[in-house]
């Protein structure tokens, strides 16, 4: 074998167990939250010596923060309003809705980790709380940069409650599933919760386009 395919070899078998150990903390997380996560833990889990874990991975802080930010990038791909071709506004605001709906059902371990890390408060804030803070930002910016496109009258203080009420609604709506589980069905509560925004959304632009007029 060449050295160039040994490198390649070792790099794919680097991403390989990397995606392991991610797989594997993201298993101990959901069940045992922050505090019960430990590199041995996860190491027993992903069958990977703690050596290879921190060969990856400064400390458990790194690593929590690690598959925050990769199931972050998996569901940020959700929160896309669709192209005008799929359907009038409301249709494509409800359909981005129910696809951020999907992405939670199908990975609910990010937001269920990450807001129990947001509701702590530590003397060292971890490295993981400051990373979902900040994904929430950029969240919340895709989603004030679509109600500004939909509704391009509203002014900003409109856009900014509207997009606060509707990450707040999107949380509250994600832990009552979790709570409550099969019997809440997340897609069709965020598609409603979509249709109240819209409504709101649209009321908010008439009174500001009708305030402009001389």
């Amino acid at each position: 074998m060449t050295r160039p395919q040994t490198a390649r070899r070792k790099r794919a078998n680097g991403v390989e167990s990397r995606q392991r150990i991610l797989d594997a903390t993201v298993e101990i997380a959901g069940e045992r939250g922050y505090e019960g996560t430990s590199i041995a833990a996860v190491s027993a889990k992903c069958g990977l010596p703690a050596s290879s874990i921190y060969w990856h991975f400064k400390d458990k802080d790194d690593l929590i923060a690690a598959v925050i930010e990769r199931s972050f990038e998996t569901w940020l791909r959700a929160v896309e309003l669709p192209g005008e071709e799929t359907g009038t506004p409301l249709e494509r605001l409800t359909t981005m809705a129910a696809n951020i709906a999907r992405s939670l059902v199908d990975a609910p371990d990010f937001p269920r980790l990450g807001l129990m890390l947001a509701l702590e408060r530590r003397p060292v804030e971890p490295r993981g709380r400051t990373v979902f803070l900040q994904v929430r930002e950029i969240a919340a910016r895709r989603i004030a940069e679509t109600l500004g496109a939909l509704f391009p009258d509203l002014e900003e203080e409109s856009v900014r409650t509207l997009t606060t009420y509707t990450v707040a609604g999107a949380d509250g709506l994600f832990v009552h599933h979790q709570v409550h589980g099969e019997a809440v069905d997340l897609v069709a509560m965020l598609e409603l919760h979509a249709r109240f925004v819209y409504e709101a959304a649209g009321r908010l632009s008439a009174e500001a386009g009708q305030a402009r007029r001389p």
